[in-house]
């Protein structure tokens, strides 16, 4: 595919916004293209898992409750963050053409950047959920209510989204007057900044704030959540209780684990500007992108003891149903 040269740019005041870019990550990869379907099978199982939990938290008035508006809120995110990915992907290495426009890329760039925070907060608002229900357990009814908690969703979508469209906004003030060439598997945040011929510190610091909104802040609260829950464990007299409180943790635990230890990674190298080798940047991000929302359903959700019975008891009451009417004059 032939490249369009920057100078046949667009220019606005003095800047040179050129007609796209091109995604050239993963293109040495070894089989990025086995990777790349093997991340559409996982975008087809989030599409499945995510969409049963919301339909059945939509459906079930019993699971219309602080933990589950979290949950709910979570299944959303994950949906939204890896959709905004996979059909980009698809055109570009399974279809072979990565040029991107300038402005779609931007668009991309926006919905990836604040629904990757959004996942971050959403996380640290189920951290919030078992910290009340073990910390205050008496108070729980009434500190943490569904209208607490769609304030604090409601919340955090708004800060989410306003950080990102001030950090993407900030893009159309730089200037792209030599390479168009993105090293990365999207129109990356970092990766197209650097390509700009003016000055793009307004971009960092913005890129500076983008990485402690999405991996420091929500990752402290869960800490310093997961500090408090533990010394009300251990002040619990039995052993069984302390059990039982814990085991309540183990599925958000394991979604911190799988969200934030490759995300702090990536980002804390670039933030302190550290050599790494690109493909493994690009493959440490998708990973996140795809692996925690596609995870996120199985181990957290569908796992949840409420939620399993609430499943069963629907699926129980559909077949009831259906035996009636095949069997009108059948009486219970």
């Amino acid at each position: 595919m032939s490249m369009q040269s920057p100078t046949d740019s667009i220019q606005n005041n003095s800047l040179i916004h050129p007609p796209g870019f091109y995604i050239i990550g993963l293109i040495s990869m070894p089989f990025a293209n086995v990777y790349v379907i093997f991340l559409t099978l996982l975008y087809v199982i989030t599409v499945i898992c995510n969409c049963f939990v919301i339909c059945i938290i939509c459906m079930d008035h019993h699971l219309h409750v602080p933990k589950f508006i979290g949950v709910g809120n979570l299944a959303v995110v994950d949906l939204i963050l890896s959709s905004s990915l996979i059909f980009a992907m698809i055109k570009i290495y399974l279809f072979k053409d990565n040029f991107v426009e300038f402005k779609l890329c931007l668009v991309q760039m926006y919905i990836y950047y604040s629904f990757l925070t959004l996942e971050a907060f959403s996380i640290a608002i189920l951290a919030f959920d078992r910290l009340i229900a073990i910390c205050f357990p008496l108070r729980q009814n009434t500190i943490n209510t569904p209208t607490t908690m769609t304030a604090i969703v409601a919340a955090m979508w708004t800060l989410s989204h306003g950080v990102t469209i001030l950090a993407v906004a900030a893009m159309t003030y730089l200037s792209f007057c030599n390479s168009v060439q993105v090293n990365s598997y999207f129109c990356d945040y970092g990766p197209v900044f650097r390509l700009a011929c003016n000055d793009n510190s307004l971009q960092w610091t913005l890129a500076t704030v983008l990485i402690l909104l999405c991996n420091i802040v929500p990752l402290s609260f869960i800490v310093l959540s997961y500090t408090c829950i533990l010394i009300s464990v251990f002040q619990m007299k039995s052993v069984e209780s302390r059990f039982k409180a814990l085991a309540t943790c183990t599925e958000h635990l394991i979604l911190v684990a799988f969200f934030y230890i490759p995300m702090c990674i990536i980002f804390l190298v670039g933030l302190f500007r550290v050599p790494i080798n690109q493909d493994l940047r690009i493959v440490g991000l998708s990973i996140c992108s795809f692996i925690t929302p596609c995870t996120n359903p199985i181990i957290y959700s569908l796992k949840t003891k409420e939620l399993k019975s609430r499943v069963y008891f629907l699926i129980n009451r559909t077949f009831h149903i259906q035996r009636r009417s095949v069997h009108p004059l059948h009486k219970t």
